[in-house]
């Protein structure tokens, strides 16, 4: 009979560690201990195993997206620097310049106001547009001007189109006429205050769409904006007829 008191022969149990596996693995070589077999050791590899996660798998669809996208910003920015380039040469060879405007002469006839508030008069203006650029030339359309008293428009008219070549001057004339136009009290107040002085300060604006051109090459028609601004217009002693005074006098342009 065996002796209770010898240990049993044979392999040692198992000592399992606190995570419940063995606390010495089987050596290399040996059958793999467990019930379930061991996952694969490429991390790369899809499993549908439902026994094991899903590992990554590369997203090749994303990756062409992502290239797609950076060859199309890419030409995007090209096409931009190309178009600036050839944008900024043209400039280098034209160099387009804004015309200028001249005040030559105003007059402002039979002044008058009523109830306070109507205005009538008859105004003319005469100006000078020159086109100083060497190898552009310029059309202009849809002429409006406006006549007035500080803010405040006192009459509104149209000058005809016209055309200009190179370093040419073409003169202007814009007629207006009001007849019992109303304005504001204040601008009457202002005006016949001014007139008792001596002086009226009247204000000239003009808008234009402006074309430049040169040969083949043409820009997209702009809005020119014209302002001649402080015109002084002299009235004798309780008089309703004036004329520019202090000579000519430069507009400010700009588009």
């Amino acid at each position: 009979m065996a002796d209770p008191s010898r240990p049993v022969t044979g392999y040692p149990a198992p000592n399992p560690d606190s995570n419940g596996y063995a606390a010495n693995p089987p050596p290399s070589g040996t059958a793999y201990p467990y019930a379930a077999p061991a996952p694969p050791s490429n991390p790369y590899y899809y499993s549908n195993n439902p026994q094991y996660p899903q590992s990554y798998q590369t997203d090749n669809y994303s990756a062409r997206r992502a290239t797609f996208l950076r060859r199309v910003f890419a030409f995007v920015i090209a096409l931009v620097v190309i178009f600036g380039a050839i944008t900024f040469i043209v400039w280098l060879v034209l160099r387009p310049e804004l015309p200028e405007f001249r005040v030559e002469s105003s007059s402002v006839s039979n002044l008058t106001f009523s109830n306070n508030s109507l205005v009538s008069f008859t105004s003319e203006f005469r100006l000078n547009a020159r086109n100083p650029n060497k190898k552009m030339t310029l059309s202009y359309n849809q002429i409006d001007a406006g006549f007035y008293y500080q803010s405040n428009l006192l009459a509104e008219t149209n000058v005809s189109p016209f055309s200009q070549g190179t370093k040419t001057d073409t003169p202007l004339t814009a007629n207006f006429a009001a007849a019992s136009s109303f304005v504001g009290s204040s601008a009457v107040n202002g005006i016949n205050s001014e007139r008792n002085k001596g002086n009226i300060e009247f204000n000239f604006r003009m808008v234009s769409r402006v074309e430049f051109e040169a040969k083949a090459w043409r820009t997209r028609r702009r809005f020119l904006k014209v302002f001649c601004g402080d015109l002084s217009v002299g009235f004798p002693s309780n008089g309703s007829s004036g004329t520019l005074t202090g000579g000519p006098k430069k507009c400010r342009v700009g588009i």
